[in-house]
């Protein structure tokens, strides 16, 4: 299994989704300091401030959102992951069982047929 299977790779996009919005988060943080503390230092009228942080404010505390709501999509795909890994490895165990049954039978019938083919030819 070299390529990762369909549910890796959206948990690894989950994962750099996850990753990137922290970034952006941090960015965006950064960003709102760094405009929070420009307008302190102007004149601008108090209520354009505050819509403009308000604003701001919203986007980071969507970004958080985001970020746990994808945290939680994570880790819930890595539990089902972690769920059909092990019924792979419990159906492959019985498989191995039913292979190694067969291939009893297998040579049970051969000595059962080689034991007739030399009653057969005693009766000859």
């Amino acid at each position: 299994m070299d390529e990762p299977s369909p549910r890796e790779r959206e948990l690894l996009k989950i994962r750099r989704d996850s990753d990137s919005k922290a970034a952006q988060l941090l960015k965006m943080e950064k960003v709102m300091q760094q405009t929070k503390d420009l307008m302190d230092k102007r004149s601008e009228p108090d209520k354009v401030r505050e819509n403009m942080v308000e604003d701001l404010e919203e986007k980071v505390r969507s970004s958080r959102r985001h970020r746990r709501n994808s945290l939680h999509h994570t880790q819930m795909l890595e539990s089902q992951m972690k769920t059909v890994k092990g019924e792979l490895e419990g159906t492959l165990d019985h498989l191995q069982e039913l292979r190694d049954v067969l291939r009893r039978s297998q040579q049970k019938a051969e000595e059962r047929k080689a034991a007739m083919e030399k009653m057969a030819a005693g009766l000859m």
